[in-house]
């Protein structure tokens, strides 16, 4: 049998530690890569280990974690002392690397671009120190956005001729291409890395993290086909495009999966009643505790339309309070959950005090709640500008909601339209990002809820698709195995 070696990188990884969508893929990835059996992958092994910081979060998850060595990563100023920790989550074995830039009192992410730079910089560049001292050498490093890009930059130039790394390819997962580690060019000088002299690398890009590791990657993989066309634009690829157009045979899209155990309507503790898409009459149940719980109307034939998501421009949020005035009219109720920027929080209150009784505004993070939701609510809306990938709309389709989204990323390719496609429907889609695109599609949605039989039959086949991490994990093993020829 042939074993292929993978170290995973990533800024996050559940259930260490989970801030963002990443945790997600960093947590399950690995472990449905493991899971893969020989008859499943033609013969081949998967040997694959994460590396994530040491944060102080996983320091109080894991404070027994097995400490392995010290040493150094060379810097311009003298080297900067790291540490190395070992554990295991999912079967799957993390190393955690320490060291100052990660200290007791530093958050995941720093609100200072500066000294997010330093932290993941040298977190980069400790990776391969780190591997070099433990002599387990990769067939693939497999990168993940800008916290750990530098590290395939670093891979063929600062290490392009040290023996150990010969041979070594390298994959770059693309999760959210506008965060590109923008402030990171201290510690780029610091750890004596060479500015990129690529002729399709914009000015602004040359000692960035994302842009670089874009440019050497032996594979990029974003998270959805439909995205990894999109950055190939003006619209979504944010000045990089010319630079990924040229390397489009090197970029490929694999849609994220979902966790199906943990996101089962017929084991969730969290609802009022479990149900399947055998016992949908049972799914009623959650949704009236959910009209009793923020005082709507008592009338489960009213559609229910939920909104679950980050307060935010990106997530079209101000495109659903819009479109929501635009067809007051029409007999719906709705619950919007989430928080963030605090303009797009008050015109959700807003709307829920105007509309008292009919729109309830739950300004928080509830993760119990949104469990909830997708049990009772009818329509999820995600009207989102982009959306790489996003889970919501697996979710609520999991749990009988269906998703109206807008077009893009990962939603234009894990929802199936129902106005389009009679037979297979899981959802709605609109394309132009105007709150009148999306109020037009609410309205088919609305309609569609009338006709209980065709309603029905759009929710067995939201909840029949199959988001399962190893149709996922098999297309990574692809890539790799193609990288292996």
């Amino acid at each position: 049998m042939t074993t292929i070696k993978v170290l995973f990188l990533a800024s996050e990884a559940d259930p260490l530690v989970k801030v963002g969508g990443l945790g997600d893929v960093a947590g399950s990835l690995p472990p449905a890569l493991r899971r893969l059996t020989a008859d499943k992958t033609g013969g081949v092994a998967i040997d694959i280990r994460t590396v994530i910081p040491f944060h102080s979060a996983v320091r109080k998850k894991v404070p027994e974690a097995a400490f392995l060595f010290d040493f150094e990563v060379p810097a311009v100023d003298g080297p900067v002392a790291a540490q190395a920790y070992r554990t295991e989550a999912n079967g799957v074995t993390i190393y955690l690397i320490a060291g100052e830039p990660f200290g007791p009192d530093a958050p995941v992410y720093s609100p200072d671009a500066a000294a997010g730079g330093q932290a993941y910089i040298f977190f980069a560049m400790a990776v391969l120190e780190f591997i070099k001292k433990l002599g387990w050498r990769a067939d693939i490093l497999h990168a993940n956005d800008w916290h750990t890009a530098i590290a395939v930059y670093a891979l063929k130039t600062v290490y392009a001729a040290d023996p150990f790394f010969k041979g070594m390819r390298s994959v770059l997962g693309v999760h959210n291409l506008p965060f590109m580690g923008a402030g990171s060019e201290a510690a780029f000088d610091r750890y004596g890395l060479p500015a990129s002299r690529y002729p399709r690398m914009p000015w602004w890009g040359k000692k960035v993290p994302l842009p670089l590791g874009l440019q050497t990657a032996d594979r990029i993989v974003a998270v959805s086909e439909t995205y990894a066309n999109e950055i190939m634009t003006p619209e979504y690829g944010y000045g990089l495009e010319p630079m990924l157009k040229a390397r489009r045979k090197s970029v490929t899209g694999i849609v994220n999966g979902l966790d199906m155990e943990a996101w089962d309507p017929l084991t969730d503790d969290e609802l009022k009643a479990r149900f399947s898409a055998d016992t949908l009459n049972q799914r009623q149940q959650n949704k009236l505790a959910l009209l009793k719980e923020f005082s709507l109307h008592p009338d489960p034939g009213i559609p229910l339309l939920i909104l679950i998501s980050r307060m935010d421009q990106q997530k079209g949020v101000d495109l659903a309070v819009e479109a929501l005035e635009q067809v007051i009219l029409r007999n719906w109720q709705a619950i919007l959950l989430g928080t963030g920027n605090p303009d797009l929080e008050e015109a959700c209150r807003k709307l829920g005090r105007e509309y008292s009784g009919r729109i309830f505004a739950a300004i928080r993070f509830d993760a119990s709640l949104s469990r909830r939701m997708y049990a009772g609510g009818d329509i999820l809306l995600m009207p989102s500008r982009y959306e790489p990938c996003g889970l919501a709309q697996m979710m609520a389709m999991r749990y009988g909601c269906v998703p109206l989204a807008r077009a893009t990323g990962g939603l234009q390719d894990t929802i199936v339209d129902a106005s389009q496609d009679m037979t297979h429907g899981t959802g709605f889609l609109f394309k132009p990002a105007t709150a009148a695109a999306l109020a037009e599609t609410l309205e088919r949605a609305l309609a569609a809820y009338g006709d209980k039989p065709r309603w029905q039959a759009i929710q067995a086949h939201g909840m029949a698709q199959d988001f399962s991490w190893e149709k996922s994990a098999l297309k990574y093993l692809a890539v790799y195995r193609e990288l292996m020829r």
